[in-house]
């Protein structure tokens, strides 16, 4: 069972990283983990293809970041709701050659004592190789429930029939790709789908709903329960966005729309004052948003443990 505590006892009782790979946390009465999937390694230019390179050098520099490859963060949830146990998003997978340090989450979340086979329900944000790869995996395959739903929006299977990456900025071998293995997740699960088209609740106090923007069926994840509340949204921000709403992701379908859903979720946030996790802040990317000015400030939480 997912909680707070065993996931904490485990730690305490069979540490199996060197550093942080899982953090716990209660909204309300729902149970929640932030898992780092492993971080992959890409080219800085992929973070602001809308800008002038010497702004975005600049904006590396100001951020002590190396100038020419950066290692994305990837992260996923899991949560308990009721008598549900839900992930969210899966990874990147063992099977793609040169990321050797994403593929992290099925054992990370072994170690913090949640098994893949209590699994109920799986939320994709969207359907990009490093959130549908690692449910690719053989031994993640093997062990999923036969009856495991897995929740993903209408317009995002659509969109993989066919993709357009006409406006994306993408390293050359990676189309192809992502193409191969979208194409390989739907019809390993076809028949276990439950597709939605613009919102829907997985569990009580879990909803999922569609935003469009980085993909055409890009969703992000809400977890809301006694007046409290997280925010999963995928790949709708990087942490250059907080400073730069405006600057363009390379693996954007639609830039202009993303940028719309950026700045709105951010607006949102603000106001509802709500907590943050996404996809490639960097772990454990619990924190909130607040407004700056013409941009957002990132206010992290404090760790509890």
């Amino acid at each position: 069972m997912l909680s707070v505590e065993n996931t904490s006892q485990r730690a305490i009782q069979d540490p199996s990283d060197l550093v942080p790979s899982r953090y716990a946390l209660k909204v309300g009465n729902i149970d929640a983990l932030v898992v780092s999937d492993g971080v992959l390694p890409l080219p800085t230019s992929t973070m602001a293809t809308n800008v002038d390179p010497a702004d975005l050098a600049k904006w590396l520099d100001h951020m002590f970041m190396p100038p020419d490859k950066f290692d994305w963060p990837l992260n996923v949830m899991a949560a308990r709701s009721a008598d549900q146990t839900i992930l969210i998003d899966a990874g990147l997978g063992g099977q793609f050659p040169g990321f050797p340090r994403a593929g992290q989450f099925p054992r990370r979340l072994d170690a913090a004592g949640i098994q893949l086979e209590d699994v109920t329900d799986v939320i994709i944000t969207h359907m990009h190789m490093d959130h549908v790869g690692g449910l690719l995996v053989p031994e993640v395959k093997e062990r999923l429930r036969a009856d495991v739903r897995i929740h993903v929006a209408a317009a995002e299977v659509k969109f993989w029939t066919s993709p357009d990456f006409s406006h994306t900025v993408m390293p050359k071998p990676v189309p192809p790709v992502l193409r191969e293995t979208a194409t390989s997740f739907y019809n390993e699960y076809r028949d276990r789908l439950r597709i939605f088209e613009d919102k829907h609740e997985v569990a009580p106090g879990v909803t999922v709903r569609l935003t469009g923007g980085h993909t055409p069926g890009h969703s992000v994840v809400d977890l809301i329960s006694n007046g409290e509340r997280l925010t999963f949204a995928g790949d709708a921000m990087f942490p250059v966005a907080f400073d730069h709403p405006d600057w363009q992701n390379g693996f954007e379908h639609d830039p202009e729309e993303a940028t719309r859903v950026r700045v709105g979720l951010f607006r949102e946030l603000a106001e509802n004052r709500g907590l943050l996790v996404a996809a490639h802040l960097p772990f454990p990317s619990v924190g909130r948003v607040a407004l700056d000015g013409d941009a957002f400030r990132w206010v992290p939480v404090i760790w509890d443990y």
